[in-house]
């Protein structure tokens, strides 16, 4: 009669399994990103008690302070999504500073005609931008790389020096505060917070935003499927246009003037925060939630400098950093456990 043991090795395969399904779960970077922030939010409270960092409309002021990122990082999202890269939104953002601030300083016009205007530029540009990415097959780096270069360089064709907006109907929407109790937020905030419902309802309850997720995922087998590869990388590009766009305008209203070196490098804080908010950089991959986690992050880092007093403005560069490599490592470990 033979005896039946137990393998010694067995909880050590359950412990790999766990580990196996904590790595594949695809919320698993969101919800680090939500950790972090509370983990900060709560140190900074610890730290800065004395200072009115407890207050409700400090909290508020992310939103308000970053509402412009905000809605560049969205429409980062839908294109990182789909497998693709857009370097272009900064330059669009900078370039509709000088837009509007031409159009409603120099040239008259009132700001609410000068609104449909330059969105309709931006996701111009955005569609153009995708169908040279799709119907000449040339890679969304150099694409968006062009674009950054035509859009900084219309910026000096309108004008090489800054033009301050004296418009009372900008200074009356940018000084407008919508109040919510223990606090206000921005005309801009509340564009940006809006923005984000119409985002999260459109990649999670619509069939364009499962085409989008099915072609970052695998375009290939999307492309089998019958799903329209070219139709949704297009649109993705000038979502991705029109949301810069809009965000060059939240931030016309955040800065009251048009510059040509408005927004530089910007396009570099709207992916940091995608990535940092979850989003995988191969595509198919990430929760429109997780970038507004990411945005939140960057901006509590810039708050926290802020009430310091002591730290260079560079740290915020410096810790996005940090925190970039930390999450790409993240992500390497996601793909290899998929991978095995």
């Amino acid at each position: 009669m033979s005896a039946t043991t137990q393998s010694p090795s067995a909880p050590n395969s359950r412990t790999t399994s766990k580990a196996v399904r904590l790595f594949g779960d695809r919320r698993m970077p969101v919800l680090a990103t939500a950790l972090l922030f509370l983990v900060m939010y709560i140190a900074s409270l610890s730290r800065y008690q004395n200072y009115g960092f407890a207050e409700p409309q400090v909290f508020m002021n992310l939103f308000i302070d970053n509402g412009y990122l905000l809605v560049a990082a969205v429409g980062v999202t839908f294109v990182i999504l789909s497998g693709g890269i857009d370097l272009s939104v900064g330059s669009v953002i900078g370039f509709t500073t000088m837009f509007t601030a031409w159009l409603v300083e120099r040239e008259g016009l009132p700001l609410l005609a000068v609104i449909p205007m330059a969105l309709a530029v931006g996701a111009l540009g955005g569609f153009l931008m995708g169908y040279v990415i799709h119907n000449f097959e040339i890679q969304p780096f150099i694409v968006t790389l062009a674009g950054l270069f035509l859009f900084r360089g219309l910026c000096l064709v309108i004008s090489k020096e800054s033009i301050s907006i004296g418009d009372s109907s900008v200074t009356s929407m940018a000084q407008a505060q919508v109040s919510l109790g223990m606090g206000f937020l921005s005309i801009g905030a509340i564009v940006a917070l809006v923005v984000l419902a119409v985002a999260f309802y459109v990649l999670h309850y619509t069939r364009f935003g499962r085409r989008v997720y099915a072609i970052g995922g695998n375009e290939q087998s999307a492309v089998l499927m019958g799903l329209p590869q070219g139709g949704t990388k297009i649109a993705v590009y000038t979502t991705s246009g029109f949301c810069s766009a809009l965000a060059g305008l939240l931030f016309t209203l955040y800065i009251q003037s048009g510059d040509p070196l408005h927004a530089t490098g910007m396009e570099l804080d709207a992916i940091a925060a995608v990535v940092i908010g979850g989003t995988l950089l191969t595509g198919g991959s990430g929760y429109v939630l997780g970038t507004v986690f990411g945005v939140l992050v960057l901006g509590l880092i810039k708050t926290v400098i802020q009430f310091e007093g002591t730290l260079s403005s560079w740290w915020t560069k410096i810790a996005t950093g940090v925190l970039l490599c930390a999450f790409i490592l993240i992500q390497r470990a996601m793909t290899a456990r998929k991978k095995t």
